[in-house]
């Protein structure tokens, strides 16, 4: 085995295991440890599916698997159980980071806005928005164009809002709108007021001390140079390429 190769260790596909798919039909699936790993090995290389290396089978294997269970929400149901699995956290935290659309990306099914593909100052971009808990573990994802702001974004994020006691956020959910949804919630905004206000909210720059830990979260995705840089026509498929980077960079 090339140690330079990504494989998933016994425990690790333990944990994954479960959440696999099991009702399939007709032929029995080629080898599901093999092939994941072989998924994952792309993301962090940011190669094509073809150059994948021969160790991990065929690549239109590892290919077809990764849009099929991308399209049936598998990759996404499994970072959601791995992630719930760790109870509820007492602090959020919630931003945006935008990331370059290759050439490649241009050209989805539905047009660049259902494919959360925008014009931004940076260029055709996409922007991931995440939410985390205190120890830079991601909770939820959503995609954006990029040239979305982040409250308008952040309002469909925190629909995934788990119960917890505060969230943080930058000045760019300061909207009365997005204070107001995270009250309904349950949680306390800790959201630095703008300037142009005239009445400044509640807020602790203690606690707020701490919020750099989603920063952090997102350095460690795009590590995985397919999350950095994004490869994917569809939104879909990119989607299901950060919830991948996220399962295993904090979940296994």
């Amino acid at each position: 085995m090339n140690r330079d190769q990504f494989w998933l260790t016994d425990e690790q596909f333990s944990k994954i295991e479960p959440h696999l798919p099991t009702n399939t039909r007709g032929k029995r699936r080629v080898d599901d440890r093999r092939v994941i790993s072989g998924i994952v090995q792309v993301l962090k290389s940011g190669g094509r599916w073809i150059d994948a290396p021969q160790e991990y089978g065929p690549r239109k294997t590892l290919y077809n698997r990764f849009v099929r269970w991308a399209e049936k929400g598998v990759w996404t149901a499994l970072f959601q159980a791995l992630a719930q699995a760790g109870g509820p956290p007492a602090e959020v935290l919630i931003d945006s980071s935008a990331v370059k659309a290759h050439r490649s990306a241009a050209g989805g099914k539905g047009g660049r806005k259902n494919q959360a593909v925008g014009r931004s100052r940076g260029g055709r971009t996409t922007k991931i928005h995440a939410l985390t808990d205190a120890l830079c573990r991601p909770l939820a994802f959503i995609l954006s164009g990029g040239h979305v702001a982040d409250c308008t974004a952040g309002a469909a994020l925190l629909t995934q809002l788990p119960v917890c006691d505060i969230l943080h956020a930058d000045k760019g959910y300061d909207a009365n709108a997005i204070r107001r949804q995270v009250e309904d919630r349950g949680a306390m905004p800790n959201i630095p007021p703008k300037a142009s206000r005239k009445w400044k909210n509640c807020f602790s720059p203690v606690l707020y001390r701490n919020r750099n830990a989603i920063e952090r979260m997102f350095c460690r995705l795009k590590d995985f140079r397919r999350v950095a840089t994004r490869y994917d026509r569809s939104a879909a498929n990119f989607l299901a390429a950060v919830h991948i980077a996220a399962t295993v960079s904090y979940w296994l």
